[in-house]
């Protein structure tokens, strides 16, 4: 069936969309993912499909995995592949409402990556309804912390991913509407400072500040930064009492390199950070990391598949290397052939201007429509 011919609606769908962006669900807070995932498992059901709702570990919300029905439901298929979680808090909504203006739509997650995530079940229901028959079987596995590297899921994507013949990710398109092929690999890290404690109004003298220090590390770190290896610190909390010199503060960083060996690099020089003086303590310790995902044979052999579906749609898509981690740095990292950026066309991911073209639910629709009945 041409994917041209499907009844995609972008008005119904953004009416639909609507809902999974006013359900905010950043990723810390895992009753507001769980919410999410309650809207998501319904549309799911309604759609056919067989859902398992899968307890979140460490303080994370539930993933759902969603198997549509197929005449060889055994054989290795499509992982269809996205995340509810966002990095915006409980409160986004009054700064960030949903609304529309002319083509774009706004709202918190919208871009990265409901809309996305949403275009992709469409494309399953359109096909659904038109009585077409994958060659391969679909499931849509859909997790809850990827914004903040997926600490909790990577174990559960891998053994998804290893039982599956492709992997398709709709995360945002490029911004040329192009897709991924490779992402850079990314570290983070915990970042600890220890000082000492004393009056800060009648005798500063006596502590030494943990923020001080922090501060201090924060200008080293990210003046490490280089062509092949960025630095960044994003987080930092510390003290407690605006009249204690800090004894603790604690924060988070990130590094991303294109090449594996440069991250490597970057991890060594980072863990080999040192306090400012005997009188404070700095500490350093590796979070989560991504490896690098290059392309290969099998990713840009379903690149081409893509294309051709692009094509016959009447686009040309590119193919990109690219940063901002996501979930197919470990399904591309294992071999399994994955196709990222596959989601809605838009910009300002992670801003208070996050949105998405309203046209591209349908263009981006009917490329996933394609490949799914194209994949063999």
């Amino acid at each position: 069936m041409d994917p041209n011919a499907l009844p995609f609606d972008a008005d119904a769908m953004l009416a639909g969309l609507r809902a999974w962006v006013e359900c905010e669900s950043p990723t810390y807070d895992a009753a507001a993912v769980n919410r999410m995932m309650d809207i998501a498992c319904r549309a799911l059901v309604l759609s056919g499909a067989r859902i398992e709702r899968i307890a979140g570990t460490g303080g994370f919300g539930d993933c759902l995995r969603a198997s549509f029905p197929h005449l060889e439901p055994h054989i290795p298929g499509i992982l269809v592949m996205g995340h509810l979680d966002t990095v915006h808090p409980i409160g986004t909504l009054t700064s960030l409402p949903f609304r529309r203006d002319g083509n774009l739509a706004f709202g918190p997650g919208i871009l990265d990556m409901k809309g996305g995530t949403y275009l992709a079940l469409e494309a399953i229901r359109q096909l659904q309804r038109a009585g077409v028959h994958t060659n391969l079987p679909v499931t849509v596995l859909l997790t809850s912390d990827e914004e903040v590297g997926s600490p909790s899921t990577r174990d559960l994507i891998e053994a998804e991913a290893s039982r599956h013949a492709y992997v398709l990710i709709p995360e945002p398109a490029r911004p040329d509407g192009g897709v991924v092929t490779g992402r850079y690999a990314i570290a983070r890290f915990n970042l600890e400072a220890t000082g000492r404690p004393s009056h800060a109004g009648s005798s500063p003298g006596a502590g030494r500040s943990a923020i001080r220090e922090m501060a201090r590390k924060l200008i080293e770190i990210e003046d490490m930064t280089t062509a092949s290896c960025t630095f960044s610190v994003g987080r930092i909390h510390g003290g407690q009492w605006v009249n204690c010199v800090s004894t603790t503060c604690i924060g988070e960083a990130l590094s991303m390199a294109r090449r594996q060996e440069d991250l490597d690099r970057g991890v060594a020089a980072m863990l080999d950070l040192r306090p400012s003086s005997n009188e404070v303590q700095f500490k350093v310790t590796r979070g989560v990391t991504r490896p690098v995902w290059e392309p290969d044979a099998g990713g840009m052999a379903l690149y081409e598949t893509a294309r051709q579906v692009g094509r016959a749609l009447g686009a040309d898509i590119s193919a990109h290397s690219a940063g901002g981690g996501s979930d197919g740095n470990f399904t591309g990292a294992m071999g399994v052939p994955t196709l990222d950026g596959l989601g809605a066309a838009g910009a300002g991911a992670h801003t208070l201007n996050e949105h998405i073209e309203i046209d591209s639910l349908v263009g981006r629709g009917r490329l996933m429509a394609g490949l799914l009945m194209e994949l063999v």
